[in-house]
C-alpha cells in the first residue's frame, strides 16, 4: 500500500492560470483571469497583459471574477501593468475583485492605486 503525499496531491489539483482576452467593438480590451496567479504563472500573465496593451486600447479591464489565488507575484504584475497603461494613455480597471485579492490589495495599500468595479459591465460603463 502506498500513501499519497498530501502536498503533492494538493498541488496536482491546483488549477493553472487560463487567460482569455476579448476585443470589444469600442476598442476596449477585457482580460479574463481564470485560476491562480503565483510565481509559476508570472511569465504567462505578463505576456498576456503586454499583448492586450499592445493593442493600445482606450480601456483595459482585468476581470478577476474567476481568480482563485493572487499572491505578491500577481500584485506586482497588476502594479506593472498599471504603470504601463498609464504611460500608454490607456485606462485600467480591475473588475470583480475576489475577497482574497481584495485583502491583499487592502493590506498593501495598493487598493487606492486601482479603479475597482463590481463587474466587467460596470468597468466598461465606468460605474459601480
Amino acid at each position: 500500500m502506498s500513501a499519497r503525499h498530501p502536498l503533492r496531491a494538493a498541488a496536482a489539483r491546483t488549477p493553472l492560470l487560463r487567460v482569455t482576452t476579448a476585443h470589444l467593438p469600442d476598442g476596449a480590451e477585457v482580460v479574463h483571469l481564470d485560476g491562480t496567479v503565483d510565481y509559476d504563472q508570472r511569465d504567462y500573465l505578463h505576456d498576456a497583459l503586454d499583448r492586450a496593451l499592445a493593442e493600445k486600447p482606450p480601456l483595459l479591464v482585468i476581470d478577476l471574477s474567476r481568480l482563485l489565488f493572487c499572491d505578491s507575484t500577481c500584485l506586482n504584475e497588476l502594479l506593472r501593468v498599471r504603470l504601463a497603461a498609464e504611460a500608454a494613455g490607456t485606462g485600467l480597471a480591475l473588475a470583480a475583485v475576489p475577497p482574497q485579492a481584495r485583502r491583499l490589495l487592502n493590506a498593501t495599500g495598493t487598493d487606492e492605486l486601482f479603479t475597482m468595479r463590481s463587474s466587467v459591465r460596470a468597468a466598461l460603463a465606468g460605474t459601480g
